[in-house]
C-alpha cells in the first residue's frame, strides 16, 4: 500500500465535507449521459462541484479501496481556480481551493 493513502483518504473526506458545508453537494446524481463525458473535468456536462462529487471523489475512493496506483500528477486546484474566477462566489470557494491544493501536493509527493 502506498504510504500516502491514509492522508489522501483524509483529504478526500475534507473535500466532501467542504462541498456539503457550501451547499454544493447534490442528493440526486446527474444523468448517465452527463457522467459519461469524455472531456476533462466533464466541463461539457457537469459543474465543477458536480464533477468533484460524482467523478473525482468516487474514482479516488475506488483507487484507495482497491490499492491501485495513484495518479502521477494532479491539477485539480488549478481547474478550481479557473472555474471560480469566472463566478461570483464571494470567497465561498477559498477553503475548497486550499483543500484541493493540499490534495494536489499529496499526489505529487514522491513515493
Amino acid at each position: 500500500m502506498d504510504m500516502r493513502f491514509p492522508k489522501i483518504a483524509e483529504q478526500l473526506l475534507l473535500i466532501e465535507r467542504e462541498l456539503r458545508v457550501q451547499g454544493w453537494w447534490d442528493e440526486v446524481p446527474p444523468s448517465a449521459e452527463a457522467l459519461s463525458s469524455v472531456e476533462p473535468f466533464s466541463v461539457d456536462t457537469l459543474d465543477f462541484e458536480q464533477w468533484l462529487q460524482w467523478v473525482f471523489l468516487p474514482r479516488m475512493k475506488s483507487i484507495l479501496e482497491q490499492d491501485l496506483p495513484l495518479p502521477n500528477a494532479s491539477g485539480i486546484q488549478e481547474m478550481a481556480e479557473m472555474v471560480f474566477a469566472s463566478r461570483n462566489v464571494q470567497g465561498k470557494d477559498r477553503q475548497l481551493q486550499v483543500l484541493l491544493k493540499e490534495f494536489d501536493a499529496l499526489i505529487t509527493v514522491s513515493r
